[in-house]
């Protein structure tokens, strides 16, 4: 699953990329972790949403409502159930990323390992969107099982769509944007930093708490 992703292209570079104007205020950071804003493409503009739909828990103990979560990414054999099934058939999106990163190595000395496409500045994942009563629109990106480059860091990836398949997935019935929901089979390059995953100065992952459903 991912829980931190870069986006360092500038918004003119995305509104060309994506043929949509970036609404004026668009401002995310350059690495997004869940709870986050982050760029979206979605309908006829690219905007920021927060990255996570809410998931709102109960106390074990007093039943009173808790902090909600950001369920971050979608599986893609869930997203024909009651949690997702809406914004799939209905709001569906494009979520460009320069890089993502997963945790590589021994537990409490985990590092940033960072995946991107060659020669490409930008890519595109798909994802859902919905309105939120706790943080407004929200995203999450759909998840499939990892390619062969990445099996030996973790077991599932953001679903990458070849730049022909972006209106299917954003456009289509839901049955063509399901098919679209596949292990990617070209390559990845591959950055495997010292970089500590837990980032003291930044709120991560961990202090997220993210949640895959």
């Amino acid at each position: 699953m991912c829980n931190l992703y870069r986006m360092t292209s500038g918004n003119a570079e995305i509104a060309n990329l994506f043929g949509q104007p970036v609404v004026s205020g668009a401002n995310f950071p350059a690495e997004v972790y869940p709870g986050y804003s982050g760029l979206v493409v979605e309908g006829d503009s690219v905007r920021t949403m927060s990255w996570g739909f809410p998931l709102v828990l109960k106390s074990k103990k007093t039943g009173a409502p808790l902090k909600p979560k950001p369920v971050n990414n979608t599986r893609e054999d869930k997203l024909h159930t009651a949690f997702w099934r809406d914004s799939f058939a209905k709001r569906r999106c494009l979520i460009p990323v320069t890089a993502w990163a997963e945790a590589e190595g021994a537990k409490g000395r985990m590092t940033r390992t960072w995946y991107s496409l060659p020669e490409q500045d930008v890519f595109a994942v798909a994802g859902v969107w919905r309105r939120t009563t706790e943080w407004g629109d929200a995203y999450s990106m759909i998840m499939v099982d990892g390619c062969e480059m990445m099996g030996d860091v973790h077991d599932r990836m953001p679903t990458i769509l070849a730049r022909e398949d972006w209106s299917r997935w954003t456009d289509g019935p839901p049955e063509e944007a399901f098919t679209l929901c596949q292990v990617w089979e070209g390559p990845l390059a591959v950055d495997r930093t010292p970089e500590p995953w837990f980032n003291a100065s930044a709120r991560t992952a961990s202090d997220a708490r993210p949640t895959l459903l």
